[in-house]
C-alpha cells in the first residue's frame, strides 16, 4: 500500500493563518466590550429568574406568553458571555423545537441546515436585536458566538464553556429533553423555556416540561421558575384577558 504524502504548508501561509486568528479573536474581544446589556426585572418573579439563572447550573422555567422570559434569559446570557471571566463562556448556543402549529404544515424548506432553522429561530433572534441591536447580533452570528443547534444535531455532544438555551420546551419529548440536560458540558449553564399551556407536541402526554419541573425542583443546582401570575404579564397587559378568557373556555378555572 503506497503512503500519501501531504504537502508541506508554506512558513509564510502558516503565519498568515496566524495573523488572521489573533485578528479575529481581537475583534471578538472589541465586540463583546461594547456590549451594553441593561434590563430591569418588572416583578418578582422576573427577579427569580434571573437569580436562578445566576446561581444554578440548569434553570427550568413555565411561563406564561409576555412574561419576558425569553428576553430575560437572552440579556442574562449576553451579560454572562461579556463577563470578566470570558475563559469560562465562549457562545450561546440556541435550541428549540422545530414542532409546528396544530393544523398547519409550512412544506419543505429550500436551503442549507442553517436557511431551514431560521424561521424557528427567529424569535430568539428578535430578542437579541431588541437588546443590542441588529449589526452586533449578526456579528455575534459571525464569529459564533451565537450558535444554532438543532435537537436531532445534539446527540452525542458535550457542550463546554457554552451558555444554552432551550426554548419551546413544552413541545419537547422526554427522550429528547433527557438527550438535551445530558449534553451539558463543563463550565456551561442551561436554560429550558416554555409554556405547558400551549402544547403543539402531537401527544401532548409526551410534553417533558411539566414532569421536568416536578422531578427536578428540590434538586440541588437546579432551579425551578414559574411565571404563571397574570401580573407577570409585561409585553401587552391584553394577553392577561385573552389568556384568562382561553382558560375558562379551556375549564381551566
Amino acid at each position: 500500500m503506497s503512503r500519501r504524502k501531504f504537502k508541506e504548508i508554506p512558513e509564510e501561509d502558516l503565519q498568515e493563518l496566524e495573523n488572521f486568528l489573533e485578528k479575529s479573536k481581537k475583534q471578538e474581544s472589541v465586540l463583546l466590550s461594547t456590549l451594553n446589556v441593561n434590563i430591569k426585572c418588572k416583578t418578582e418573579n422576573q427577579k427569580k429568574l434571573i437569580n436562578s439563572i445566576k446561581q444554578n447550573e440548569i434553570t427550568i422555567c413555565s411561563g406564561l406568553p409576555g412574561t419576558g422570559k425569553t428576553f430575560l434569559s437572552c440579556a442574562q446570557a449576553l451579560k454572562l458571555l461579556k463577563s470578566k471571566n470570558p475563559a469560562k463562556y465562549k457562545r450561546i448556543v440556541l435550541i428549540k423545537s422545530v414542532t409546528t402549529l396544530k393544523n398547519e404544515e409550512i412544506g419543505f424548506l429550500k436551503g442549507s441546515l442553517e436557511e431551514k432553522m431560521e424561521p424557528y429561530i427567529d424569535s430568539f433572534m428578535d430578542n437579541f436585536r431588541k437588546l443590542i441591536g441588529k449589526s452586533r447580533t449578526n456579528s455575534l452570528r459571525g464569529f459564533g458566538l451565537i450558535e444554532v443547534l438543532p435537537i436531532a444535531f445534539a446527540r452525542g455532544r458535550s457542550i463546554d464553556n457554552s451558555i444554552i438555551i432551550i426554548d419551546e420546551a413544552q413541545n419537547i419529548s422526554m427522550d429528547n429533553i433527557r438527550t438535551l440536560m445530558t449534553r451539558i458540558g463543563n463550565d456551561s449553564k442551561m436554560i429550558i423555556l416554555g409554556d405547558i399551556k400551549q402544547k403543539d407536541i402531537r401527544n401532548k402526554n409526551d410534553s417533558a416540561l411539566e414532569v421536568v419541573i416536578e422531578k427536578f425542583k428540590e434538586i440541588d443546582k437546579f432551579g425551578c421558575v414559574e411565571l404563571r401570575d397574570p401580573n407577570d404579564v409585561v409585553r401587552n397587559p391584553i394577553i392577561r384577558i385573552i389568556e384568562s378568557i382561553f382558560d375558562k373556555l379551556n375549564g381551566d378555572d
